[in-house]
């Protein structure tokens, strides 16, 4: 008996649109278009080059990159191929990069040689300098021993490593045949992806996911009316589940447009969406606040727009959700999570003004919501405020190599425990309204505290440290670091972000550092964070 939902696995996704919708746009990216029959034919290229170079089903391929259409390529090619792929933030640094690769038995990493002032050469130089090993006969590098190749996206290279642009003229070694039989051997219960979010445990934890999400974007598609008529812009970061999800894999499926940018900004974004008269646009408050500052000095024709996402239902997004209502378009909320997928919830276009700004969206078919006290884990009654636990065939796999963590994250009947304090209302909305767990979110970005403080703890005349999070008018939330000196320590402000810089991702660096003799404990030992919260806002406000 099959499916009552027909199973597919990622790589099948743009063959299918290739022969539904041929001739279409598929990508725009500045001067360059491609429909979708040219689409599936860059894809097979990236597929057939990467057998070439001698990756293997089930091997973990990280890419390292910024927006580009490669990036979209090799997503679904990686997929093609049985590969595993392994998304790297692109304001990943040494120690975030070090940690990754290794944790994630890595074998194969794609990435820019450069982007803009940034040299992700350089990089991969200090955290692997002995590169060279890699063109050497059954010799691993240090650190790494999964490692097989380095492969740049450029014109620079390292000792031992490969350029992509070399790579993709041997496509051609790869017969079709090959390509096709990789393809049906891949299942679409196995591994898609690892996508790493970082923990209160301090380190990133990569988080497992099949391809069975596409069914849930594909309902998320049936229910915002997404078709090959609608035009998405891309200016999220693609390492990013929103992108991923929302538009990399949507767009594919309904056969919509993507207008992919190399990076944010404002005034370009709409210009964009003027001249490619784009119909959705996604962001969170972040990106939607400088739209609207930038639509105010100098407005431009946005009636295209019929649609957006814009996770909302927190006392920062409300006032933001609201103007671009009026600016823009009505948006639909939502909640997620890379444990939960990206829209574990979405709001209905058909629901009030009301619902889709002041809640987190309504539960996606068959995926369960529960908001209960975190010690019982007893529900709570409506609009009371407790716990968010979900359940669902969304969930992750659980959390790669990690099997105690990923115990640990679950309560009793399979209930997956978000840490995330939320309320359920009469009319069936989530309202999410921040997290039980200490972790930052920094303009959409999760931030662990104890992953910044292990790397304070490492600075000479610094005694103790403890990070907590900051409003923020733009980015929603940002570090404070309280810091406790040595004595006698010539320790200053400046001193903590010049010692993370080059080592954390800058989101990650707190914006305000404040100097105490003494922090706030409980009774058992424990820094008491929500006075430390609480001492920030009477200082900095």
């Amino acid at each position: 008996m099959s499916d009552w939902f027909t199973k597919r696995t990622l790589g099948q996704v743009t063959a299918s649109a290739a022969v539904k919708w041929g001739d279409r746009e598929a990508l725009v990216f500045e001067e360059k278009r491609w429909n979708w029959r040219e689409f599936e034919e860059e894809v097979c290229r990236a597929a057939r080059s990467l057998i070439a170079a001698g990756v293997s089903p089930g091997e973990k391929v990280a890419v390292w990159m910024n927006n580009k259409p490669d990036w979209l390529f090799l997503m679904f090619a990686i997929a093609k191929i049985g590969g595993v792929l392994v998304p790297l933030n692109t304001r990943y640094r040494t120690e975030d990069i070090k940690y990754v690769l290794a944790q994630s038995n890595t074998g194969t990493l794609i990435s820019d040689d450069q982007s803009g002032p940034v040299s992700y050469l350089e990089l991969i130089r200090d955290v692997i300098p002995d590169s060279a090993k890699l063109q050497e006969p059954d010799t691993r590098v240090s650190r790494f021993p999964d490692m097989r190749r380095i492969i740049f996206v450029g014109e620079q290279t390292l000792p031992g490593t490969q350029l992509w642009s070399t790579i993709l003229l041997k496509a051609d070694e790869t017969p079709i045949e090959i390509l096709r039989d990789r393809e049906r051997q891949v299942n679409p219960d196995d591994l898609l992806l690892i996508g790493y979010t970082s923990g209160t445990t301090g380190d990133p934890k990569g988080v497992m996911h099949s391809h069975i999400n596409i069914r849930n974007c594909l309902e998320r598609a049936a229910i915002l009316g997404i078709s090959f008529n609608d035009v998405h812009i891309n200016y999220l970061p693609m390492f990013h589940i929103y992108a991923l999800s929302e538009i990399m894999m949507i767009s594919a499926l309904t056969g919509a447009k993507q207008v992919l940018m190399g990076n944010f900004d404002a005034e370009s974004a709409l210009a964009l969406i003027e001249t490619e008269k784009v119909t959705l646009a996604h962001g969170f408050d972040t990106h939607w606040k400088d739209l609207l500052d930038a639509q105010k000095r100098s407005e431009r024709d946005t009636s295209s727009l019929r649609l957006g996402t814009l996770p909302a239902g927190t006392e920062a997004t409300i006032p933001i959700a609201e103007l671009v209502q009026d600016t823009f378009c009505p948006t639909v909320s939502g909640f997620g999570m890379t444990e939960t997928w990206a829209f574990a919830a979405v709001s209905f276009p058909t629901d009030t003004r009301e619902q889709r700004i002041y809640a987190s969206g309504y539960p996606m078919t068959d995926i369960q919501f529960k908001v209960a006290d975190p010690q019982s884990e007893e529900p709570v009654a409506d609009d009371e405020i407790g716990e968010l636990m979900v359940k669902g065939y969304t969930l992750m796999q659980g959390y790669y190599e990690k099997p105690e963590i990923t115990k640990k994250s679950y309560g009793s009947d399979g209930w997956f425990k978000t840490g995330d304090t939320a309320k359920l209302r009469s009319d069936g909305r989530l309202v999410f309204l921040g997290r039980y767990k200490d972790m930052l979110k920094v303009g959409g970005e999760n931030v662990s505290p104890a992953e910044v403080e292990s790397h304070l703890m490492k600075m000479e005349g610094l005694n103790a440290v403890s990070v907590v999070g900051y409003p923020d008018e733009r980015l929603h939330e940002v570090g404070v670091a309280f810091v406790i000196r040595s004595d006698n320590s010539p320790l200053l402000e400046g001193h903590i972000a010049k010692h993370l810089k080059g080592k954390l991702a800058s989101f990650k660096i707190p914006k305000h550092v404040i100097f105490v003799d003494e922090f706030p404990m409980t009774s058992s030992g424990k820094v008491q964070k929500v006075k430390l919260r609480s001492l920030a806002r009477s200082i900095l406000d």
